[in-house]
């Protein structure tokens, strides 16, 4: 059977939340493609420092 939500590639595997194994996320309309990490690392808080070795 095939999955309505699959991007047209034919080996998309989309789990009950939505993400294909390829990383893509349906948004009840269409996949999206997973967000980048440089947009990742400018959401989210910064990194602490490592603790410096005396």
């Amino acid at each position: 059977m095939e999955d309505k939500r699959c991007c047209g590639s034919g080996v998309c595997i989309i789990n009950s939340e939505g993400i294909c194994w390829c990383g893509q996320k349906w948004d009840g309309d269409k996949l999206l493609k997973p967000e980048s990490s440089e947009a990742k690392l400018n959401t989210s808080a910064s990194p602490k420092a490592p603790k410096k070795i005396k």
